[in-house]
Formats: C-alpha cells, sequence, structure tokens
C-alpha cells in the first residue's frame, strides 16, 4: 500500500467536497477500496497504486469539468465517475472544453471570447512557441497570462515568467520617484492587472515572493536559461533584433514561450529596426512555431477601440 498527497489549488474546495463534504461522500462511494482524506486543497489516498492512479485520473478529469462549466454537482459527479472504456474518454474530452481557460477569483470565467483567441489556446496546446500579434484591446496578453496561470495550476510547468522591453511609450522612467522596482511597476500594471484577475491577492503575492511568478524587464532575461517555465514576453514590437534574439534563446526544457507585440505601437527610436518583425520573417514555417494574427474584429474592449483603431489604420494608409 502506498499513500499519495493530490494537490487540487486550481478549484477551491469546497465545489469539489460539497458542503458538508456532500460530494466528496460520492466520490468516496466509488473509491471504497482507497482510505480518502481530504484537507483544505490537498487530498490524502491510501491504497494500492493501481488504485490510486485511477483515482486521481478521475479527480482530475471532475476538476476538468468544473473549469470548463463552472459547476459540478452530486449527478455530475455520478455520471463521470460511473463511465468506463471509450464512455470515459467521451466524458473526459466533454470535460475538458476548448473555450473557458480557468475560473479566476471570485467565480470570473476567463475564457477565449473570439476565434483568433481560440486559435491561440489550440496553438499553445501544439507548439512550444507562439507568436500573437495584433492591434490594442484584441485580447493578447490577457489571454496569455490565463494560459500561463492555467500551466501552473496543473503543473505543466514551475513558474511563470512575465517580461516586457523597457522602452518608454513617449515617457521617461529616470524621472519617475522611487527604487528600480517602484519605477518599473506601473510600467509591467498590465501583466499585474491580468493576475489580479486569476489569483487570489495573498496568493498571488506569496507566488511573486517565492519567485513561482517573475515579472521583470527583459534585460534581466540576459544569461537565464528558463527551463520548467511559462514565459510571456509582452510588447515585443518594442524589441531590438537582438534582444529578440536573446529572448528566444532562453528556452529551456519543457517551457511554452508566447511573443504578443502589435507592430503598429513600436516605440523604438527612429530607424531601429522591430525584433519582432524580423523573428517574424525568420522564424515562418518552422516546426513548433506557430503564429496567430489577431484584427480588430477581436477587439474586446470598450467599442469605441475598434472605431478608433480603424481609423487611424485607415489614415496611415493614406500617408
Amino acid at each position: 500500500m502506498i499513500e499519495k498527497t493530490i494537490t487540487i489549488d486550481s478549484i477551491e474546495p469546497v465545489e469539489i467536497y460539497g458542503v458538508n463534504d456532500v460530494k466528496l461522500n460520492v466520490i468516496k462511494k466509488f473509491f471504497p477500496k482507497l482510505k480518502i482524506v481530504a484537507r483544505g486543497y490537498s487530498i490524502k489516498a491510501l491504497g494500492e497504486e493501481n488504485e490510486i492512479a485511477i483515482f486521481e485520473k478521475k479527480l482530475n478529469m471532475l476538476v476538468d469539468y468544473y473549469h470548463k462549466n463552472g459547476i459540478l454537482t452530486d449527478t455530475v459527479i455520478e455520471r463521470l465517475l460511473g463511465q468506463t472504456g471509450d464512455n470515459l474518454i467521451k466524458a473526459k474530452e466533454e470535460a475538458i472544453g476548448t473555450d473557458i481557460i480557468l475560473f479566476g477569483n471570485n467565480g470570473l470565467v476567463i475564457k477565449a471570447r473570439t476565434e483568433n483567441q481560440k486559435k491561440m489556446i489550440t496553438s499553445v496546446n501544439k507548439n512550444d512557441m507562439l507568436f500573437a500579434v495584433g492591434p490594442a484591446g484584441t485580447g493578447k496578453t490577457y489571454t496569455a497570462v490565463a494560459l500561463a496561470v492555467k500551466a501552473l495550476k496543473n503543473k505543466e510547468v514551475k513558474r511563470i515568467i512575465l517580461t516586457r522591453p523597457a522602452v518608454e511609450a513617449g515617457e521617461n522612467l529616470g524621472f519617475l520617484p522611487g527604487d528600480l522596482k517602484e519605477k518599473l511597476d506601473p510600467y509591467m500594471q498590465p501583466l499585474y492587472d491580468a493576475l489580479f484577475d486569476m489569483i487570489p491577492l495573498d496568493k498571488l503575492n506569496q507566488m511573486i515572493e517565492a519567485n513561482i511568478i517573475q515579472i521583470a524587464p527583459l534585460a534581466f532575461m540576459r544569461g537565464r536559461t528558463l527551463d520548467n517555465a511559462f514565459v510571456i514576453l509582452d510588447e515585443a514590437q518594442n524589441t531590438t533584433e537582438s534582444q529578440m534574439k536573446m529572448f528566444l534563446t532562453r528556452m529551456g526544457a519543457n517551457a511554452k514561450f508566447i511573443i504578443t507585440g502589435d507592430p503598429s505601437q513600436q516605440d523604438l527610436p527612429r530607424n531601429q529596426p522591430s525584433g519582432l518583425n524580423q523573428a517574424i520573417r525568420l522564424l515562418k514555417n518552422t516546426g513548433g512555431i506557430d503564429f496567430v494574427e489577431l484584427t480588430t474584429v477581436d477587439v474586446i474592449r470598450h467599442k469605441l477601440v475598434k472605431a478608433i483603431i480603424e481609423k487611424y489604420e485607415g489614415d496611415s494608409i493614406k500617408k
């Protein structure tokens, strides 16, 4: 006999245990040979190794179902756990889904809201590196961060690394008050904003302090090998060609990279070529690397944002 502890920190315990462990008792009925004890986000299972393996697979299936549907009833638990063979495979496929990425704070449903955001999800599942480019408001960064948080919660990676090139959009960081972190935090705020929707603040702070989630300017990536990590380079249009090459070659074992950017919002000095444009040109048709181009159709901010982008694009064509 062995004992195994299974962590379910991607779901609130009450959602799978039920009030007064009502749902947990339903689950236990299907595993009479195991001793199952739940405490907080951890479930201990004592019994034969093969029984525990089956229990863990089916427990993960229940969690997947909750992530897709936002609810897990006693009836659903009995239906899913009662399936075997081909029916079990079908039930598991139904549970995984494609649109919902994860549930955030206060039950916030975080899902793909456009076809190109759905393509981002599919691409990350199939490839280790994804370039997602398009105009402001298309959810490139938000979707990328959600995919990273999901991978971390599912223990597919051990850490998340979020980075941006420290190029100022017409402003000077040097004149901001405070130390380096205090100067850079406002610049990294869009990344924090996404995380605030997905991870409780106290837990997020713990993860940042433990370096499980790292948010840093691109220059801090030099010399590193990023293993077992989900890495996002945001605002990639502001990388130089040498910076982009440096970043892409940081990729280590069991890593996922998403590079997001808007070629129309480049803040590099005049006549300085963008590393994003070069990377897209050089890496097309490279196995394991995919490209998703978002457009004004994908804009999910205020309806005026789409109109504004279209007007500016029209004006640039005239010039």
